[in-house]
């Protein structure tokens, strides 16, 4: 939201007021309270009137700095509130003579006249505020919004705030916080989260989970904006200095991802949305496959496995479904996992209106009346997750269908959420249009969590904000099959990884529309060089066969290198939920200091090691940055030296696909499907290691736990690999090199 007209005028019905002066500084148990008034005080005389700013600083982690900036405190606290997950005991130190406060290797400092806030680490001036930088704004239609502004260095970008589908980079974009199903082409998103990181050090999370408005650089140009329309307004400040360290310790905050279960890695095939599909036609997509030789793990029935008009009411169509326990039994007797789609809306013919009427489960009008409208289904209500008996009521439907045979749930829609609504806890219902999802998904997870056990749990969630990175996955929404989408569709990726969630996926293909051929087994090898990988549209079937035979082979060559590269996936998938750090990650979060990488948004890297360029073109035509050193193309073994830019042209079967010098790269050797024993007769391939170098190796389990560690160094003309628990079968394979098999516990091996 914009306050001003220019540099010196404010828009029309806009009254600022800003901080002006410290004029008192105090220890308080939790940080330093801080009075700035919002005037100059020369005598006591002027302390008799006027607006005074409460600014109170906590530090709840090492590191992490809260600033919380209130104008009446005698606002009603009311529902909904993120759930933080503080140290309770972080030390820090008070200076109330120079108004610092200092969390780890953070500190803030406050001046007055004229008014300054200053972000330090590391001998150096992150961020800061300056006069007219800390205000509330009076709008001439009764409007209160609390405001701040950080400062932006040169050369300063700012990442985050959600899947975001426009430029990677923030800056010049002003960004709403706020819930929509637009698609992917829009300014809207889907995944909304107030959070915003930076190549300078630190990330910034504004504390509301209601509407929150940034101007990153869009109204002053050197500068992040954030506003929203209440008395008081928290944020934190996370030092990094690096990406990872920030995505850290802001998912240290607000959760850090559960592990998906090894199994959920595969490919996914749904039946599409809007098509014919009955137990006929699904069985003929898995034949298919399997006549192929394309590796499946998940079956996906999406809305029509209940009947129209009736969503949801939990109840397969009889129509087309006579027998669910059967036909599931049979899935399963094939080795599959059973994915159905759901979402948190009743409609009025579905079998379960009348008992959550009865029961007061659905958001209701201020009347009394349960919230209806026509909007996706006739007559439909709206499942309200702050009454702890309906969530219990709304899980109790889907244990019954973990009971028949379900593993997981697609938990779509929760975007479209009214703001007149009231709900059972008397929560905001402006705040909660954002946060109603994370109670959805919530609910949804902690039945699959509890039935199934931790680490076999997952979801495929289209919306979500602060927290539903604890409930993977998340898949990128409504994108179109055109090749400007499938770029949209990744920029979303990185911006939501870039916003602390680990784990994500898209519709190969496209969702609306049919692609062409080209374009779909383009999208094949940037579908399975994901973290999750699903075929799935709207009006059109996603089978391989469909296109063309040749997409039938570049789908089972891709399919089955994601297999065999498992055990170093599963183990960026440990890291995501051990560290926060997600699977898929920008250029600029492994290469910081590179400023060639700061707005590459066309290519990412899988994990600390692969480095990804998905071709857009049908010729096969691409370009990409290489960043220094040495780097191997993983299937042909051709060696590119960076720093430079790249151009090439890629047949359907092939995609730029680079090894990080220096790499130990662990490949597994079963291709046909994601879970499997990784260490039993794995291959370690050495990249380009520096003598002297050493590089450890964690190969997991399916379970989340590590099987054994390996040791890499190379010595002169030597590379020697150890092992603490070394598998019965294992070999080391140097770049260039056939593998060599190992006998017990150790190896070295010539260059």
């Amino acid at each position: 939201m914009k306050f001003t007209d220019g540099h010196w005028m404010m828009r029309a019905g806009i009254t600022p007021t800003y901080a002006v002066e410290v004029l008192d500084v105090a220890t308080t148990a939790e940080g330093m309270r801080v009075l700035a008034p919002t005037y100059p005080v020369r005598s006591r005389r002027d302390l008799q009137s006027g607006a005074v700013l409460t600014i109170d600083v906590t530090a709840p982690l090492p590191d992490v700095i809260g600033v919380r900036v209130t104008h009446h405190a005698g606002t009603a606290t009311r529902s909904p509130r993120f759930e933080l997950f503080t140290a309770g005991s972080t030390e820090f130190t008070v200076d109330e003579e120079s108004a610092t406060l200092t969390s780890g290797a953070l500190s803030v400092r406050f001046t007055g006249q004229p008014w300054q806030v200053d972000f330090l680490a590391g001998g150096r001036t992150l961020t800061s505020g300056s006069a007219k930088d800390t205000a509330f704004m009076s709008t001439s239609d009764g409007g209160h919004h609390l405001v701040q502004r950080l400062g932006l260095n040169v050369g300063d970008a700012v990442y985050g705030m959600g899947e975001r589908f426009g430029p990677l980079v923030k800056n010049g974009q002003a960004v709403d916080i706020w819930m929509a199903d637009g698609g992917t082409c829009t300014e809207q998103a889907y995944k909304n989260v107030p959070f915003f990181l930076t190549n300078a050090g630190y990330g910034v999370f504004v504390n509301h989970p209601g509407l929150v408005s940034f101007e990153a650089g869009s109204e002053d140009v050197s500068k992040v904006q954030f506003s929203i329309e209440a008395q008081s307004m928290q944020y934190f400040v996370i030092y990094g200095p690096t990406p990872k360290e920030i995505l850290a310790k802001y998912t240290a905050l607000t959760g850090r991802p559960a592990l998906p279960p090894a199994w959920s890695f595969g490919l996914w095939l749904s039946t599409s949305f809007n098509t014919d599909y009955d137990e006929a036609t699904v069985t003929s997509f898995i034949e298919g496959m399997a006549e192929r030789d394309l590796p499946l793990s998940v079956f996906h029935f999406d809305c029509f496995w209940m009947r129209e008009l009736s969503w949801c009411d939990f109840e397969w169509d009889p129509k087309v479904f006579p027998d669910p326990p059967g036909m599931l039994a049979r899935l399963k007797a094939r080795g599959l996992r059973v994915c159905v789609w759901i979402n948190p809306y009743i409609g009025q013919r579905s079998s379960l209106f009348e008992e959550g009427k009865a029961l007061g489960y659905f958001l209701k009008r201020p009347n009394g009346d349960v919230w209806q409208w026509d909007l996706w289904q006739p007559g439909l209500a709206i499942v309200d997750f702050t009454n702890p008996e309906a969530r219990e009521w709304y899980a109790s439907k889907l244990d019954a269908l973990l009971d028949m045979g379900v593993d997981c749930f697609k938990s779509d829609f929760a975007e479209r959420i009214p703001t007149d609504a009231v709900y059972y806890d008397g929560a905001d219902p402006a705040e909660m249009h954002n946060y109603y999802t994370y109670l959805y998904n919530r609910t949804v997870f902690d039945l699959l969590r509890k039935r199934r056990g931790e680490g076999d749990a997952v979801v495929f969630a289209r919306s979500a904000t602060v927290g539903g990175q604890q409930f993977p996955v998340h898949w990128g929404g409504d994108n179109l099959s055109t090749p400007q989408s499938m770029a949209e569709t990744l920029r979303g990726g990185l911006s939501l990884t870039m916003s602390g969630f680990g784990f994500w996926s898209h519709d190969i293909g496209g969702f609306e529309g049919t692609p062409e051929a080209w374009l779909f087994k383009r999208w094949i090898a940037f579908g399975l060089l994901s973290s999750h990988s699903r075929l799935h549209a709207n009006y059109s079937y996603r089978v391989p066969w469909a296109f063309d035979e040749e997409a039938v082979d570049v789908l089972r060559k891709f399919t089955k290198l994601k297999a065999t590269l498992m055990p170093y996936l599963y183990q960026a998938a440990r890291v995501a939920h051990l560290d926060g750090v997600s699977v898929m990650r920008a250029m600029v979060v492994e290469f910081p200091d590179d400023p060639a990488c700061v707005h590459l948004d066309r290519q990412y890297m899988l994990g600390p090691d692969l480095l990804v360029a998905p071709v857009f073109t049908e010729g096969g035509d691409v370009s990409y940055y290489v960043p220094a050193g040495e780097w191997t193309h993983y299937l042909t073994g051709e060696t590119v030296t960076g720093p430079r830019w790249v151009r090439e042209e890629h047949g359907f079967g092939s995609v730029p696909l680079l090894v990080r010098p220096g790499a130990v790269l662990p490949v597994g050797a079963v291709d046909d499907r994601p879970d499997y024993d990784y260490a039993d007769g794995i291959t370690l391939r050495v990249y380009d290691l520096a003598d002297g170098a050493t590089v450890t190796t964690e190969l997991p389990t399916t379970a989340g736990t590590v099987a054994c560690t390996f040791t890499t160094t190379r010595r002169g003309g030597e590379v020697h690999v150890s092992s603490d628990n070394a598998p019965a079968s294992w070999r080391v394979q140097l770049a260039g090199s056939e593998p060599v098999a190992a006998e017990g516990s150790s190896l070295t091996v010539q260059i």
